[in-house]
């Protein structure tokens, strides 16, 4: 406590952001202030005074840092960005973590592609959204394919096609790849496709209902119904797009209700005076105040990038609601205030939002129950028929892939209490054997896994790892191979001399490559098909197969592209990746010229290449 007096003592009057941390080093808490000295050490005097929670974080506060910023904004900015970063223990997280969705128009390509992306990149693209749940980014996208017939594939545009895709003749693409349209016509649809999505659409209206009518004086019939059926469907295309616009009607409401030690925040969006859709979040933290979990909402919330409205009413105050509302104002390029509804309409609103809040937490609960009910059911008819002595909660597969014994690869996949954890899934390239051999490529995989984990251990337990950082830890409860008695029978002398004991079975699949059953090293057992647990085998024995056939595949396109592209001097991955997404394929850089090379990679590789295609 000597050394955090003297920090103390000696931290500065000016805004910044401050990580508390325990003993063992580890970030436990991120806060922010105006003034740093003040608020720091406000937390270890008058402790009778603070809240449960933060009674609770002073006593394990063992260090602590800080970083000084310019201005209360910016250590805002900062905080989230740390907050997201460490996931303290003690700061209010929400556990729907949710990356949302934009519309991007490639605008820095000659005929630009629109797609979907949950990445914003200063790339010169145009971004439109964030979409959020109430919004549907899939069918906004289908419509503005519809309308002006954008292409979103990636097809080159330089080498011509003699006929266009699916997607021209259903009226989705103007078939730019096979010449259809010019870029001028093509720039112009973009154009007024991004007005659509701006919602600025009203002289794009105005000057198709001139050219309708110009053709209807013409008596040229066809053309005007054309141009009459595209004002239709902009201007339905238009109302859907006002669903995410900022204007004065536009109100989010939260609503917060809390009971036990779970809070669920209910958010209604508003736009022009309707309610256009709804989510929830849900977050363990019984000793947060409401008005905490009301601040750290919506700082995690729309820091995300969610596009925010010029009011947010929110059911409980909170501090740092003018510091808040200033850095969104200067983000969102309008005026953003955060109101506290206590009369009239806006209260009645918020009243039905928090009564809904109430139903959410009761569904998310009973919906978490039945599921956890499930899981249970099926762990424990897995250990009743493979005679475990406790249900398997973490379970792990295993399969190889490879073509004539040539690139194998073997993979591992997690389920966690029934669930696929995608995190934790490994690739192992076999290293040791030649050949196509299963049972020794599955004896390497599963060696160097369990050898990882105990490589592990070790740092933990010297303090060179953190036990949370661990990549192989802990070992499974059970591992499923996907193979037959063979498999198991090999696995099983290999833990014979590494001295584990690890219950291994090999789920084993019919003449249609389907899932049979499941066996040891000496006899097949009998699962009921219509079980719930042969789907669960079932689809983890498809899991695994699917994630080994991708790994494959992936490793064996590499090996090829390696083969063409990296044994000419100078072309290293950057190089070979830049024009496979220029060319689309080693074919057509091979027929390329040299001025397209030229175009796409510096000019002294790209006489290499063309060199060695053209020798």
């Amino acid at each position: 406590m000597t050394d955090l007096k003297k920090k103390l003592s000696s931290l500065p009057l000016c805004p910044g952001v401050y990580l508390m941390k325990n003993d063992e080093g580890k970030i436990i808490y991120v806060g922010k202030s105006k003034v740093l000295k003040n608020r720091v050490n406000s937390y270890f005097v008058n402790l009778s005074s603070h809240t449960p929670k933060t009674r609770v974080l002073v006593s394990q506060i063992a260090d602590f840092e800080y970083i000084l910023t310019d201005s209360e904004e910016e250590a805002l900015a900062l905080e989230c960005n740390l907050i997201k970063k460490h996931r303290p223990k003690y700061n209010i997280l929400l556990k729907d973590d949710k990356q949302y969705p934009y519309i991007k128009i490639t605008t820095g390509e000659e005929f630009p592609r629109i797609v979907v992306t949950r990445q914003v990149k200063k790339d010169g693209s145009l971004y439109f959204g964030p979409y959020t749940a109430g919004m549907s980014i899939k069918e906004a996208v289908e419509e503005i394919r519809k309308v002006f017939r954008l292409r979103s594939c990636k097809k080159s545009i330089k080498q011509q096609n003699d006929r266009p895709c699916l997607y021209y003749q259903i009226g989705q693409c103007s078939a730019p790849c096979a010449g259809r349209i010019s870029a001028e016509e093509y720039k112009g649809l973009v154009l007024e496709a991004s007005a659509v999505l701006n919602g600025k659409d009203e002289a794009i209206l105005s000057e198709l209902k001139e050219k309708m009518l110009s053709a209807s004086s013409a008596l040229e019939f066809e053309k005007a119904a054309q141009y009459r059926d595209r004002i239709k469907s902009i201007n339905d295309l238009g109302q859907n797009q006002k669903v995410s616009s900022s204007g004065e009607n536009n109100i989010d409401y939260i609503g917060i209700y809390k009971e036990g030690m779970t809070y669920c925040v209910q958010i209604f969006y508003y736009r022009n005076g309707n309610a256009v859709g709804s989510e929830y979040f849900t977050l363990e933290n019984e000793l947060a105040e409401p008005s905490e979990v009301a601040e750290n909402f919506v700082k995690q919330f729309y820091f995300t990038g969610v596009k925010i409205p010029k009011e947010v009413a929110i059911s409980e105050d909170f501090d740092d609601r003018e510091t808040i509302s200033e850095w969104f104002s200067s983000n969102a390029g309008h005026r953003v205030t955060f109101t506290v509804p206590q009369r009239g309409k806006k209260a009645e609103i918020m009243k039905m939002v928090k009564n809904n809040a109430r139903e959410s937490l009761y569904k998310h609960r009973l919906l978490q129950n039945k599921s956890m009910e499930k899981q249970n059911r099926i762990l424990s008819s897995l250990s009743e028929l493979l005679n475990l002595s406790s249900p398997p909660y973490r379970i792990e597969s295993y399969d190889i892939s490879n073509t004539s014994g040539e690139s194998s690869v073997g993979v591992q996949i997690v389920y966690v209490n029934a669930v696929p954890k995608k995190g934790l899934y490994r690739k192992f390239n076999i290293k040791t054997v030649d050949g196509a051999n299963d049972y020794e490529s599955t004896r390497e995989v599963i060696f160097r896994r369990i050898n990882e984990a105990y490589k592990e251990e070790d740092m933990i337990k010297s303090g060179a790892l953190d036990a949370d950082k661990a990549k192989f830890l802990p070992l499974p409860d059970l591992i499923l191979l996907d193979g037959g008695k063979g498999h198991v029978n090999a696995v099983k002398m290999l833990f014979d001399t590494m001295g584990e004991d690890i219950p291994v079975f090999g789920l084993v699949k019919d003449k249609t490559h389907r899932t049979r059953g499941i066996t040891d090293e000496y006899e097949e057992i009998e699962l009921d098909k219509k079980s719930e647990l042969f789907r669960f085998l079932a689809g983890m024995q498809d899991e695994v197969h699917r994630f080994a056939i991708t790994t494959f595949r992936k490793r064996h396109e590499d090996k090829n592209i390696h083969s063409e592209l990296e044994d000419i001097e100078g072309v290293g991955p950057a190089t070979r990746t830049k024009l496979l997404k220029t060319f689309g394929s080693i074919e057509k850089i091979k027929t390329a010229t040299l001025d397209e090379l030229e175009a796409a990679i510096p000019v002294n590789i790209a006489k290499k290449v063309y060199t060695h295609f053209n020798s």
